[in-house]
């Protein structure tokens, strides 16, 4: 019980050294309630953000479906570290006893299509005419969406009575070598892996159903091979996008099989494309074990140009060799929408409001020069970009610490230079939104295939991801895109692989 004490007994020090004391006492409950208020607020926002993600999927526990996946990844990774070993022998030989599996025929139901190899010229060197004796016969398995059909490869056997000279025409190149898929089906196979994520244990059903059901370990081995003989593809697809003053950056998580455990760790796919408004339209995929930033360093290596990103630390050591840093307008929108959207913030609202006629002027501009582009952004951004930074400023000094408007404002303020660089380049976009868009694939991939079955297995689906993406970026069917690819990509010469990227590639006239 608290008395009041007698005002009328008191001498004057003692009525004012009681005043002293509830003016200390009234400081004290001042700052206790701001402070409570404060959590108060934290903890509203926090509910209302968990309500908003309330019905989001969560769980990522294996369950023994989801382990049988892991038996095809085994497979392709095999088959891709073969293949590796394969393009590094010199002269690579069949170890001994070693008994030729049996290839079971191709069914006799499904159409033919008879494809005749034969000599240029049928004159021997010594000019006599060459007589047919014979042929050899092999046959490759197409597909097209839904049907099987069966390319018969008829080479003719050509000889010269007089001093018995045998010629044949060569066995065509094929990216598997004596395998039975076509380029064609090959590429099924990686657009539904990769384009559509469909994993190899339902391919095989639906291949099934076309009346032949390919073994799981066999397109296992089919991806891990077209993994190996792709990858040159994406090296030389990486140096063009380097060729760009702008990059725009982004990295997303991916679980990944830890060797030897039925459990995964967190890895991560970083994507870089050059900018919607460049000349050339690619992204490339680089898979890492970790979020660590020396894997951003290493793919952009001596690159100094200007980097379009969120405010994650591990590019901050590339700002420090030369890279500059351009901030994204729809990451610092995305707080002061979070905030508007659970509490029906007044200042968050403004703070929209005034973001909303920098985008306006952006679709006014989109399809301009970069220099124009960059007259009117200093004509007219630039005063509403004044007037923002101005606001926040003074509405940070009215707020506490701790409060959610005040992290929405210092994340702006902080990061105000990174993110007002995009008024002085036309070519420099005001956000990284491009860049989310090319890396949704992998968290619709996620939700389908739900983890990498290891390191090798991740780097693969980047490199054909990589390309598959690419080629939707040109306007492409990746279907056709990589059936082409694969065709010709054999007999590709090393100095020419640049004309078989996306941004380049056209379909040969027959």
């Amino acid at each position: 019980m608290t008395f009041s004490p007698d005002l009328d007994q008191m001498s004057s020090d003692q009525l004012r050294a009681f005043a002293a004391q509830l003016l200390s006492q009234v400081e004290t409950m001042g700052k206790k309630i701001n402070r409570d208020q404060t959590v108060i607020e934290k903890l509203t926002h926090e509910i209302a953000q968990l309500k908003r993600f309330k019905f989001s999927k969560r769980s990522e526990q294996m369950n023994p479906e989801q382990a049988s996946l892991l038996d095809d990844l085994i497979d392709t990774d095999i088959a891709a570290i073969e293949a590796e070993l394969q393009a590094l022998q010199a002269a690579p030989t069949q170890p001994e006893n070693k008994q030729k599996p049996k290839r079971a025929a191709l069914p006799a139901e499904f159409p033919r299509t008879l494809i005749h190899h034969e000599p240029d010229n049928t004159h021997c060197s010594c000019g006599c005419a060459l007589k047919r004796i014979g042929e050899d016969v092999s046959e490759k398995l197409d597909y097209t969406p839904g049907v099987f059909t069966v390319e018969r490869h008829v080479r003719g056997k050509w000889v010269c009575d007089d001093c018995e000279t045998l010629i044949q025409a060569p066995v065509p190149t094929q990216i598997i070598d004596k395998g039975i898929p076509t380029a064609g089906l090959l590429a099924q196979v990686m657009v539904a892996k990769y384009g559509d994520h469909l994993p190899l244990y339902r391919q095989e059903k639906i291949f099934g159903r076309a009346g032949f059901a390919i073994p799981r370990s066999t397109l296992a081995q089919w991806v891990g091979a077209c993994g190996v003989q792709l990858q040159p593809l994406v090296d030389a697809l990486r140096e063009v996008v380097l060729t760009h003053g702008v990059v725009h950056a982004d990295e997303t998580p991916v679980q990944v099989l830890m060797p030897g455990a039925k459990k995964t760790h967190r890895g991560y796919v970083w994507a870089y494309a050059t900018t919607a408004s460049a000349d050339i339209s690619a992204v490339v995929y680089d898979f890492s074990p970790s979020r660590s930033g020396e894997h951003a360093r290493n793919f952009l290596q001596d690159w100094k140009g200007k980097l379009v990103c969120d405010d994650f630390g591990g590019y901050k050591a590339s700002f420090a060799l030369g890279v500059t840093e351009i901030g994204c307008m729809a990451h610092a929108r995305r707080k002061f929408f979070d905030l508007h959207a659970t509490n029906k913030s007044a200042l968050a609202e403004q703070a929209l409001h005034s973001i909303q006629l920098l985008y306006e002027i952006e679709s006014e501009i989109r399809d301009l020069k970069p220099d124009l582009r960059r007259r009117i952004r200093q004509e007219k951004a630039v005063p509403v970009m004044d007037r923002l930074h101005a606001w926040m400023i003074a509405q940070r000094e009215l707020v506490h610490d701790g409060v959610t408007i005040a992290k929405a404002l210092d994340y702006s303020l902080k990061r105000w230079p990174a993110l007002s660089r995009y008024l002085d380049d036309g070519a420099v976009p005001i956000d990284n939104n491009h860049i989310e868009q090319q890396i949704r694939p992998w968290a619709l991939g996620r939700k389908n295939w739900l983890f990498a079955g290891s390191l090798r297995s991740g780097k693969r689906a980047s490199v054909l991801m990589s390309l598959i993406q690419s080629a939707k970026l040109n306007g492409h069917d990746p279907y056709a895109y990589l059936k082409d690819v694969l065709a010709r990509l054999p007999t590709q010469r090393a100095s020419d692989i640049a004309e078989l990227l996306p941004h380049k590639w056209a379909p040969q006239v027959m």
